[in-house]
This record gives C-alpha cells, structure tokens and sequence, in this order.
C-alpha cells in the first residue's frame, strides 16, 4: 500500500513540486500540500484543461425533473408545501425524537469540562415533548435572517474531545433568509422553535422566524421575478432606516424577489435604488408575524437574472470562489462543511441537494455509483479512471468535488479539516488545513492502511447525462 502511493505521490511531485537546491530531486513544498501550486488554485487553469467546459450537461427542464425526483424520493428531503393541514403528535414527536436523541458518549464544554448529566436533563426537559398536541394546524413561516439549526434547544456548544472546539455536535447546519419552513413545535422555555425545512429539520431560534399563512408563505418562495445569488459571501447594502434587511448575508444559490411595484425613481431605504436591485425580503414583526419589505442588493454583488447553466467551467468557478474559506461545520464560523459546500455550489446552477454527505451518497433522486466491503481495489480505480469534473467522491463522513485531472491523476476541491499521505521515502506526512482546499486525490489517506479510494463509498454524478471526457 505505501510503496502504490509513493509511487504515486513521485508522479505528482515531478510536475507540480519544488526541487530541492542539493540534488534537485522533487521536494514537498512549504505547504506540505503535494502536488499543488499555486496556478492550480485558479478556476482558469481547470477550465483550461476541462473537456468541453461552456458546454451545458443539463438543461433547467431536466434539472427541475431531477430536483422533483429527489424531493419526492429522498427520505431526508420534506416537501412541506405537501404536508397535510393538520400534524399529528406522532409525526411531529418522529422528527424531534429523531434528530434529539440524549448523547451516549461523554461531551465537553468550549473549557474542557465535562458537560454534567444535569445539562442533559435540562436540555430534554426543553424539548417539551409532552407538550406536543394530539393535533396541531401546519403553520408555515419564512426565516428571516441567517440562523443556526440546532441538535437541542440550546445554544451551548458541545465537543467530542478537550481542546478541539471546532466541531461542536449540536450544530447541524444554516439557514438563510427566504427559506420556507413548517413549524411544529417550541421549546418549554419558548425561546426556539422546531421547523421542517425543505431539507433539514432542527431547532432554531424563535426571533430567526416570522410566522404567515402557507398563502403568504408560497406566494413569496414562488413568485418571480428574482435574483439568484452566485457569489459566496453576499450581503444586502446597509441601511439605518431598516435594519432588519441591513447588511444581512445571503447564501449562494438563494433566490431574492425582485420588488414590484415600486417607483424607481424614488429612494429604498433613504438611497438611490437606481444603482441596486430593489429586492423583497421577509421581516418579523414585534409579534412575530411575517412582513415583507423592500431592501437593496448592489448590481456589483455577484447575483444572476437565473441559475446559471451547469457546465464543467461554472462548476469550478462557483467551487472556487469558496477556496480558502474556513471549514465550518454545520455552517458554522460564517462557513460551510464539505456537504454543504458541494450542495451550495450546485444549488447556483438550480440544481437541488440533500444537506448531509451520507443522503448526497445514497440519493434515489441522483445517479451514483456505490463501493462496499467487496468492491476491489481495481473496480475503485476504473471509476476513479472515469470521473468527470464535477463528480462527487464520497468516503465515510466527507465528500470531495473533483476538478479535473493532471497526468491522469484526479484532483479534487473540499472543505477538508485536512489530510494525509505517505512520502517518498516512506514517511507519513498529515496537514492541518480546515479550509476550502486543493488537493490530488489518490495519495490521500483514510488511515494508516488505506487510502481514501480504498474507502470510497460512492461516486456521485450530478449531472447523469453529460459525456466522460
């Protein structure tokens, strides 16, 4: 196994490496990060060599047949505008009990100290599970601004291990203004609300929502026209006379309503909207009901009239403009992690993603080609051999999105907490790199055993119908 992968790595190392001064043999640069320099950390250089890169591997017809099948087909997927006017306790008990279960193993806090059994107690008690009704109406609301969903009611951060505080396991993920949502269920303390989004089901807090009528609600999620946001780190202009919509963070992919109705010739928000997009956002008001207001996105912010078409080049340039971004799990740390970094990318394109790694792995709604215990190494390679930029490579907890290939040998964008290989002479190197990374893919180890190709468990296509180059 080591001497297949410093073979490897030799081949990596002969084009992409600093000599060393001695004996110019090929070194491992600064980074510690092989086979990678710094052209590769453009977009331009993959597109250069992509086959084909502008052409278009879906059109929005096919992608919104796709997105239909993995919303009805994915069990981690919930079409709410389809849930029936009235929710059973079962069923809203199922979704809470699912996603907060009382952890086994021992938790820390962000000092190192062991969370107390106490803490736990609290934390079930908040779940106010016997306070669920035997029937409920199905209330709908949008969430206003960028808000965590949480494992618990509670905003404590809790870690598997002392001194690692950059995982904490009751973050489960973000969401962003604009987004629909059911509300099942509050906290005894009435602080946070459980809501049924149309990919995750979580806790979140009470002021993240504003609650309207399903009319209200789906008249905002479908109504045109609109901007889709396709820079990474997009916010609304700043404005003291509302700042509900000031400077509030929308995600990439997110759609924003164009506003309609208004004057252009008079100001949003005490400014001139001539140099913007005026755009509608949901607000909550002081009783916490849904109210919809005008704010301003600048034309220089990265947003577009629709998806963008998916293509090999869009895919690198919308995975690229997250490099060098923090690893951030859950969306955390004004971040992404892997899985939510791959579905950001591809949500700019139209195209629509479960949220954690295991469900894009097993999606019924998107082409993948699944490895197990009895997969050989040889089959592994033959579909390493045959991977498309763009394609999702899947190992137990991660996901890397590939990029394209140098000398034959595949290199993949991820947000990665880092990684792993064997040097030439034998040696195992690791690099701490928490961050939107380039990398080869094939030195890559899982352990000290085996590689991550040796650990695949799926490959993912999202885009079926393109050709292999």
């Amino acid at each position: 196994m080591r001497l297949r992968f410093s073979l490897v790595l030799a081949a990596l190392l002969c084009f992409a490496a600093p000599l060393r001064a001695d004996d110019n043999t090929p070194a491992i640069p600064p980074s510690g990060v092989i086979g990678v320099t710094d052209a590769q950390l453009s977009p331009d250089f993959w597109i250069e060599r992509a086959s084909s890169p502008d052409a278009v591997l879906m059109s929005m017809s096919a992608i919104e047949a796709q997105n239909a099948k993995v919303l009805h087909r994915d069990p981690s997927m919930h079409d709410i505008a389809k849930l029936p006017s009235k929710l059973g306790a079962d069923q809203v008990k199922g979704w809470i009990s699912k996603l907060s279960k009382r952890p086994d193993a021992t938790l820390y806090d962000v000092h190192g100290n062991e969370v107390p059994a106490s803490d736990l107690d609290a934390w079930d008690r908040n779940l106010a599970l016997d306070a669920v009704p035997s029937s409920q109406s199905t209330r709908y609301g949008l969430i206003v601004r960028r808000a965590d969903l949480r494992t618990f009611p509670t905003t404590t951060r809790v870690f598997d291990e002392q001194g690692d505080t950059d995982i904490d396991r009751f973050q489960e993920s973000g969401i962003f203004p604009g987004t629909p949502v059911v509300v099942a269920h509050e906290s005894r303390d009435g602080q946070w609300l459980f809501v049924v989004s149309p990919r995750y089901a979580a806790w979140v807090r009470r002021d993240a929502v504003a609650i309207g009528s399903r009319k209200d609600v789906f008249d905002y999620v479908d109504a045109t026209p609109y901007r889709v946001i396709t820079g990474a780190h997009v916010h609304t202009v700043f404005t003291p006379e509302q700042p509900r919509v000031s400077q509030l963070e929308l995600n990439m992919g997110e759609r924003v309503l164009l506003a309609r109705g208004l004057p252009p010739d008079q100001p949003v928000n005490g400014q001139t909207a001539y140099t913007s997009y005026t755009i509608e956002l949901p607000v909550r008001s002081d009783d916490g009901s849904l109210k919809i207001v005008p704010a301003l996105l600048q034309r220089a912010a990265d947003s577009a009239g629709d998806d963008l078409p998916l293509t090999r080049a869009n895919i690198l340039r919308q995975a690229f403009k997250f490099l060098g971004e923090r690893y951030g799990w859950g969306h955390a740390y004004d971040g992404r992690d892997c899985s939510g970094f791959v579905s950001d990318v591809y949500r700019s394109m139209g195209v629509l993603m479960p949220r954690n790694t295991r469900d894009q792995s097993v999606s019924p709604g998107l082409e993948h080609t699944t490895f197990d215990d009895n997969s050989s190494h040889e089959d592994r390679m033959r579909a390493v051999a045959a991977l498309d930029v763009g394609d999702l490579v899947y190992i137990p907890g991660h996901v890397m999105m590939v990029i394209g290939k140098l000398g034959g040998h595949p290199y993949v964008i991820h947000d990665t907490t880092g990684m792993s290989y064997y040097a030439a002479d034998g040696s195992r190197h690791r690099v701490k790199l928490n961050a939107v990374s380039v990398t080869p893919l094939e030195p890559l180890m899982f352990n000290d055993k085996q590689s991550y190709i040796d650990r695949m468990t799926s490959i993912v296509r999202v885009h079926p119908g393109a050709a292999k180059p």
